[in-house]
């Protein structure tokens, strides 16, 4: 399970560092050490804090430009599948974006709650893929 710096977590988030620190510090979302001693969260952690705040009332409240061209970079929330089709959730910002795609490409790209991945919207058309490391 992938875990995310304070930085990055805060940026999928859509919030300031400083942000989820005093998250951090209230208690809404839990954080580990890592082997250099820099905070981190874990993927399915930040994956259910990203759905709670996209569900808090003032979610999406501030307006952003993006020139991303049909691209939304989030954390995947949920991966339902079945014997051909896997259903995959990502919240990205105040954005939740569902596709349906096989489950053969679901499994090979190894989706899991907590993974970050890219929507690619064409027309009514979703693909998922990941950013290359």
């Amino acid at each position: 399970m992938p875990d995310y710096r304070i930085k990055d977590a805060a940026a999928l988030l859509g919030v300031s560092d400083d942000t989820l620190r005093r998250w951090i510090e209230a208690g809404r979302i839990q954080v580990s050490t890592d082997a250099a001693g820099r905070q981190t969260v874990a993927g399915v952690e930040l994956a259910r804090l990203a759905q709670e705040v996209a569900q808090s009332p003032g979610a999406g409240a501030g307006t952003h430009s993006y020139s991303a061209r049909n691209r939304f970079t989030g954390l995947v929330t949920r991966v339902v599948r079945d014997t051909v089709m896997a259903q995959v959730e990502i919240q990205a910002g105040p954005y939740r974006v569902v596709s349906l795609i096989s489950r053969e490409a679901a499994d090979e790209l190894g989706l899991e709650p907590g993974v970050l991945a890219v929507a690619s919207v064409k027309a009514t058309n979703v693909s998922i893929e990941l950013e290359s490391k």
